[in-house]
């Protein structure tokens, strides 16, 4: 199951090279299926993979120019205030057991990986999805919607530090429509964002288990030569043709996760 993860994490970084979102999501289930995690302990493990990799992959977009700095800042801060309150906070402040009803009892591990199933789910449907508007933002003037992007910003954080996923997918889409950047610019400005939040929630947790830094790194590395696979197949494959085909994947393994947390344990 090891090679398996390992090979998985690769994948991740492609995903996230390649369609610029949306990759950060199969980190949990790697983590927990593949390397036996605790789904806890797996959402922290997946800040620093996914905020790693992130960080890497920004190189290559700032050095063409395609991160706008103010967008970053603006709806970063939100983003990174929710992410380091929810990891430092709420995560610690969630029972082991929610509640029971007759044989079934919520657990903290059970109620994380369900709502990052239902995420997961969510996601998908964003990644299917066609685009009806086609406008090229290089012709609009940036004119940012504050409110909407400090809400947005702080939901994304909210739910990066719930169940540890970047939250690209949530993140392009904002970018594009709230602050009208260029498609290629919004998945460098998010690939920053995610970055920021993911290691700033990682770093602001309470520590309550030791952490394993040699598997940590392992995992990361693997993940950051996959994004630079990505970033190379990006100039020869369109990765938005590609995302529909994700998006599917991604709402198989949603559909997988609840029925194995919930019918086959």
């Amino acid at each position: 199951m090891e090679y398996i993860g390992y090979f998985s994490s690769i994948l991740i970084g492609i995903a996230l090279g390649l369609i610029g979102g949306g990759g950060s999501i199969l980190t949990v289930p790697v983590l927990v299926y593949l390397f036996t995690v605790e789904p806890v302990v797996a959402t922290s493990y997946s800040l620093f993979i996914v905020g790693l990799t992130s960080a890497v992959g920004t190189v290559g977009y700032f050095k063409k120019g395609l991160v706008n700095i103010k967008t970053a800042i603006v709806f970063g801060i939100p983003s990174i205030i929710a992410v380091f309150t929810t990891r430092a906070l709420i995560v610690p402040a969630i029972p082991k057991e929610l509640f029971s009803l007759g044989n079934f009892t919520l657990t903290k591990d059970l109620f994380l990986m369900l709502l990052f199933a239902v995420i997961m789910i969510i996601a998908s449907y964003s990644m299917i999805k066609k685009d009806k508007k086609n406008i090229p933002a290089e012709t609009q003037e940036q004119n940012f919607n504050y409110p909407l992007i400090l809400i947005e910003g702080a939901l994304v954080g909210v739910i990066t530090g719930l169940v540890g996923a970047g939250g690209g997918f949530l993140i392009i889409p904002a970018l594009v429509i709230l602050s009208k950047l260029p498609m290629k610019e919004a998945v460098g400005t998010s690939l920053v964002i995610i970055a920021a939040k993911s290691l700033i929630g990682f770093f602001g947790e309470g520590g309550e288990t030791a952490i394993d830094w040699q598997f940590l790194f392992t995992i990361s590395a693997f993940a950051i030569v996959g994004i630079f696979i990505g970033a190379a197949l990006s100039k020869k494959v369109d990765g938005n043709k590609l995302k529909p085909a994700f998006g599917w994947f991604v709402l198989v393994m949603g559909i997988y996760i609840i029925t194995k947390e919930l019918f086959l344990k």
